[in-house]
């Protein structure tokens, strides 16, 4: 049988895959012709329980429960963040400082887009704490630690810093981007060319709790994939050509 997708982490209460670029973590309402990771998921290891859930086009850890005890346990650490998340994105500008806070109350669904919004009367608390792992001319690869589970949290946080994460369509321009657009004097056919990368720059790395049953600490983690490095690599060369 073709492997869905990666599986990081499987024992008889949790399964953790490393989430492919355009695939659903459960059913959407908007995406209904998207294929979703947990109803293909079942097929093989029985019934599956959302613990949390990652964008259609964010790679990465997704975790999800095997059983009504492990799900109502993780559940309830999510909810009382006891279960740290970190986050990799690649963005278009040049962040201020190297670490930073944003702590502004959102909304889901919150105009014609079905964007979430920044409502500070009707909006839930959402923290998210940002670290500058790299800086280049123009984009920087950023760490992500959302401490609430908002929807579409960090893309609204970045964008309120300042900063569209590569390629969103909602919070940013949407633009994929290309070699052409980083590199001087580029002499490449343009309708041949290829994107670097053509979705949401983001990335679920690391998922770290308690096992629900074991109580031992547990820590699942998710490389970067193909396009997220490739994407890096060339960001690098442009760095130190321009250094």
């Amino acid at each position: 049988m073709k492997e869905i997708c990666p599986i990081l982490y499987e024992d008889q209460d949790l399964l953790a895959i490393d989430k492919p670029a355009g695939m659903l973590a459960i059913p959407d309402r908007w995406d209904t012709n998207v294929p979703v990771a947990q109803q293909l998921l079942q097929n093989q290891f029985g019934k599956l329980m959302p613990v949390h859930r990652i964008d259609k086009d964010t790679t990465g850890v997704l975790l999800y429960a095997r059983n009504e005890a492990a799900h109502r346990i993780i559940s309830n650490d999510f909810s009382n963040r006891k279960v740290e998340k970190i986050y990799f994105a690649i963005v278009q500008g040049e962040p201020e400082s190297d670490t930073w806070e944003v702590e502004l109350p959102l909304r889901p669904d919150g105009d014609r887009l079905h964007r979430t919004i920044i409502d500070a009367s009707k909006g839930k608390e959402a923290k998210t704490r940002f670290e500058v792992i790299e800086r280049f001319r123009g984009f920087a690869l950023v760490l992500a630690i959302p401490e609430t589970g908002r929807t579409h949290q960090i893309r609204v946080h970045l964008a309120a810093s300042g900063l569209a994460i590569v390629a969103d369509p909602l919070y940013g321009n949407g633009a994929p981007l290309l070699l052409s657009m980083l590199k001087a004097g580029w002499k490449g056919d343009a309708y041949e060319e290829r994107p670097l990368i053509d979705r949401t720059a983001l990335h679920s790395a690391k998922v770290s709790f308690v096992h629900p049953k074991t109580k031992e600490g547990l820590i699942i983690e998710a490389p970067f994939p193909r396009d997220f490095k490739a994407t890096l690599a060339q960001l690098r060369k442009v760095r130190t050509r321009w250094a």
